[in-house]
């Protein structure tokens, strides 16, 4: 028996609403995250930075944009080109953050120190893995994979904001700087997988929709 058959209405409405909350806590703190970490890394000149900013752009962008496609009579009908669209986002920010990071090692680019960089990645260090762990325990009693499965994609938006952070830490404690590029080199790697999986239909911004969607309105239908 599933776990959607032995919760009453009013657990499963309770978990509902929790899930919405944690995924539109994400979003917000994503929005923030990204405005911090671009202004911190125009300041620093940190390729690595920037790059972190607008992958946490584009993935509010694409929970906002499917988030809304869900909302229509037949979202099905919108999912392929949102989604070719979200991916094709991705895949433009792998190259410019490829061609920033390579740019900034030929040129020597050197890294300001940048306290506002590291506190933003590594609070996302924190947070992250907090609002994954939150929202998985509440998607695993409710039910849907889809919950589960975007706990999972917020846990892995750790990675980038380890790499970055290191990267930070390395450049102010030894100057290396060398170090921001190839940690915005990982940002890229991580782009590029997002966009394949968006390409695909697997990204995290579907999840994000499903979990956005109101059963009720099936049920009013």
């Amino acid at each position: 028996m599933s776990a959607t058959h032995t919760l009453t209405d009013h657990r499963r409405h309770v978990l509902q609403r929790r899930i919405r909350w944690i995924v539109f806590a994400t979003i917000g703190y994503n929005l923030v995250e990204a405005i911090v970490a671009i202004t911190a890394g125009t300041i620093a000149s940190s390729a690595a930075l920037v790059g972190f900013g607008l992958d946490s752009t584009i993935e509010v962008l694409s929970a906002a944009v499917v988030a809304w496609q869900f909302t229509r009579r037949d979202p099905e009908r919108w999912e392929k080109g949102t989604l070719r669209v979200i991916a094709i986002a991705f895949f433009a920010l792998a190259a410019y953050v490829t061609a920033s990071s390579l740019l900034a090692l030929i040129a020597r680019v050197e890294v300001e120190h940048s306290p506002v960089g590291i506190a933003i990645t590594a609070l996302s260090v924190v947070i992250m893995p907090f609002l994954s762990l939150a929202e998985r325990r509440a998607g695993r009693e409710l039910g849907p994979a889809t919950a589960v499965a975007d706990s999972k994609q917020t846990l892995i938006c750790t990675y980038p904001s380890g790499a970055v952070l290191i990267g930070l830490l390395l450049n102010s404690l030894f100057g290396w700087w060398w170090v921001d590029a190839i940690a915005g080199l990982v940002i890229a790697v991580f782009a590029v997988r997002e966009g394949v999986e968006a390409w695909r239909g697997d990204a995290c911004a579907t999840s994000v929709g499903m979990i956005l969607e109101d059963p009720a309105d099936h049920h009013n239908d």
